[in-house]
């Protein structure tokens, strides 16, 4: 696929003055990393002496020890396990003021004093409150508050007997309702009731047949000399196209 190609390639001269040529070179000047670098790596084929008192070598030195981790905890390591100050923890501020926070934050601490004393408590049968306590209890309970009375024995002639299954029989759904027994399952019609009445009457009032009566129903003769009569024959045979 190529050799035609190859082989043309190597047959085709260009001058080396064209535009084309001159900026491929300074494309390829300005691309090529050893040109950019000339002026670098003859410097540093040349010969140089920096002293080791000079400034910028104080700060490259001063900055990597600021920079090494090592250097940076050298303090700590040596101060480590050589702690001067309080003797035990009690008299350092900090950890006794640490040790309290957490005292106060622990909850089962806080409940301590409660636990301890809740169950020494000792209340007097005959207090006030108790007694109070106990007449609440009572009067809130509910097995005293329906205590069933006891069966009295009454002679069915005493007035109070009599007078008692009168008002019983009075309150009663079922003697109340006891005279339309007789009544249920027979059927009723509504003629004859005052809506019915109501709604006939209603019906003939709206109805328009009774409302207007018919021309032909209603007995009328007109007078044949009357003088309006005769005008209108006389219009009627002038007005007549078979006369």
């Amino acid at each position: 696929y190529r050799e035609a190609w190859d082989k043309d390639k190597t047959q085709i001269s260009i001058p080396s003055d064209t535009p084309v040529m001159l900026q491929s070179k300074v494309n390829a000047l300005n691309v090529s990393n050893k040109h950019y670098q000339k002026a670098w790596d003859e410097a540093k084929a040349k010969s140089y002496d920096i002293r080791a008192d000079a400034i910028p070598i104080k700060h490259a030195k001063a900055s990597r020890d600021i920079a090494s981790e090592y250097k940076y905890k050298e303090t700590h390591e040596k101060e480590k396990g050589h702690y001067i100050g309080c003797r035990t923890a009690q008299e350092d501020p900090k950890l006794s003021w640490a040790a309290r926070a957490m005292a106060l934050q622990n909850d089962r601490l806080y409940r301590k004093a409660y636990h301890d004393s809740k169950a020494q408590v000792h209340i007097p049968v005959d207090a006030i409150s108790v007694q109070a306590a106990k007449e609440c209890q009572t009067l809130v309970s509910d097995v005293d508050y329906r205590q069933y009375l006891h069966q009295w024995t009454c002679l069915p002639d005493q007035n109070d007997v009599i007078h008692a299954r009168k008002a019983y029989d009075l309150q009663s759904d079922n003697v109340y309702k006891s005279d339309l027994e007789w009544l249920r399952g027979i059927g009723w019609v509504t003629e004859g009731s005052v809506d019915v009445i109501k709604a006939k009457k209603a019906q003939e009032l709206l109805n328009d047949r009774l409302y207007r009566t018919r021309p032909d129903k209603m007995k009328f003769t007109s007078i044949t000399d009357a003088p309006d009569v005769v005008q209108a024959k006389i219009n009627a045979l002038q007005l007549s196209g078979v006369r």
